[in-house]
């Protein structure tokens, strides 16, 4: 148990050293070990789907209290849906290929030294996220099956949502026979165990944030060790002058309202002033109860659009507004998405191959997509099982982080008796 007498950073030194030791035991685990803790561990949850939900509506009447925007209480929000679903990611997990012991690549030297890049876990990961208490179940899953131990420090507004969590986890975790310090939760809502965590590099090998803007700005000012971090979700969906108009009024209506809480939904439709049925696609936004804030040529479409501010044009806005704006072809298309998006997701719908393979090759984000809603976005639907984040940076993992990415890698060098001259 953790000693709440202690000084946040007592804390996490408590908790990191654990953590080490911890980590040290899972790397030389199974596989089979550790997927038979991630089945007991959804087992475990689907058992206490009821003293989870119990907590949820604890955190849902404090939030609600409290002002949350509807967008973080559909966040927030646990029913058995979504513990099912929760508990089915986990399972999902436990069944992929395990990634640590695979070799990268093998080269043997002209001296006849054999060198092999192996992956191994990366060791210890500290995940700092809001609002979402699915991300507990999930970050520990991946984390575990990567080999690794995690130190999780979720939001205040989640704190009794992510203790019942954490508690099936743990339970599955132990039932297995490995440590429970595997998967360790900070007991305390006090911001400055954040800050602790994020200097404690004797103990966590990277930082993972999951959260808003100033979450993520703190994180990347105060920490002393690596951080994996995405920042917006101001994706594009672009309409060409040779979209399908059926197909698409069907995906930008999805990739905008399917649920507009979360990173992949698309915050600004841009339209090819070529396009033949742009009113009726804004039409249709309206009509599905979702603001649209347009450019003078939007504008001029429907009465119910509002004028676009500068602004818009680079907020995330995670509810029912979407801007839009006519723009002259893919060019300044791409162009408009390099001087506002951020990197996370842009889509581009036309049944002109060449214009579209344009698109995808000059569009730098993590990830961009061709006649396919932005809410495809997401590790499960890429077929990565639970994802800890999407990564908008550019080095070590890009897009949706799952096992892999929670993986570095080692060279194994082998050899007959070679000596350096």
């Amino acid at each position: 148990m953790n000693d709440l007498t202690q000084t946040p950073e007592m804390l996490i030194a408590t908790m990191g050293a654990r953590a080490r030791r911890a980590a040290a035991q899972i790397a030389q685990a199974s596989d089979a070990q550790k997927a038979d803790a991630l089945r007991r561990a959804a087992q475990a949850l689907r058992d206490q789907a009821p003293a989870i939900i119990a907590a949820n509506a604890r955190d849902m009447d404090n939030a609600v209290a409290n002002g949350l925007s509807p967008a973080l209480l559909d966040r927030l929000k646990l029913n058995a849906e979504r513990v099912a679903a929760t508990a089915d990611g986990v399972d999902q997990v436990a069944a992929l290929a395990n990634p640590l012991g695979s070799v990268i690549d093998t080269v043997v030297r002209p001296n006849g030294l054999e060198l092999s890049r192996v992956r191994v876990p990366l060791g210890v990961i500290g995940i700092i996220y809001e609002s979402r208490p699915n991300v507990t179940a999930d970050a520990a899953a991946l984390c575990l099956r990567a080999g690794n131990a995690v130190i999780l420090r979720g939001g205040s507004e989640a704190k009794e949502s992510n203790r019942a969590i954490h508690a099936a986890i743990v339970e599955g975790i132990g039932a297995a026979g490995l440590p429970a310090d595997v998967v360790q939760l900070v007991p305390t809502t006090d911001r400055a165990a954040v800050g602790a965590l994020l200097k404690a590099s004797e103990f966590v090998d990277l930082i993972v944030p999951r959260g808003g803007k100033s979450l993520v700005a703190r994180v990347q000012e105060e920490a002393r060790v690596p951080v994996l971090a995405h920042l917006d979700g101001i994706n594009h969906s672009y309409v060409d002058g040779a979209a399908d108009p059926a197909m698409a009024q069907a995906l930008v209506v999805n990739a905008k309202m399917r649920r507009t809480g979360v990173c992949g939904a698309t915050e600004t439709v841009l339209i090819d002033r070529a396009y033949g049925a742009a009113a009726a696609l804004v039409t249709a936004l309206l009509d599905a109860r979702c603001a649209v804030r347009g450019d003078v040529d939007v504008q001029a479409m429907d009465a119910r659009v509002t004028a676009a501010a500068d602004a818009d044009w680079d907020t995330e806005y995670l509810d029912a507004i979407v801007s839009v704006r006519l723009v002259d072809g893919v060019d300044d298309a791409i162009a408009h998405i390099a001087a506002h998006a951020s990197h996370h997701t842009d889509a581009i719908i036309t049944e002109d191959a060449a214009t579209a393979e344009r698109f995808l090759n000059a569009v730098d984000s993590a990830i961009v997509m061709w006649n396919a809603s932005t809410q495809f976005a997401d590790g499960g639907e890429f077929g990565l099982g639970a994802e800890i984040g999407i990564s908008t940076g550019r080095l070590h993992a890009r897009g949706p982080v799952a096992l892999e990415g929670l993986t570095t890698y080692k060279w194994i060098v082998r050899g007959t008796g070679q000596v350096r001259p």
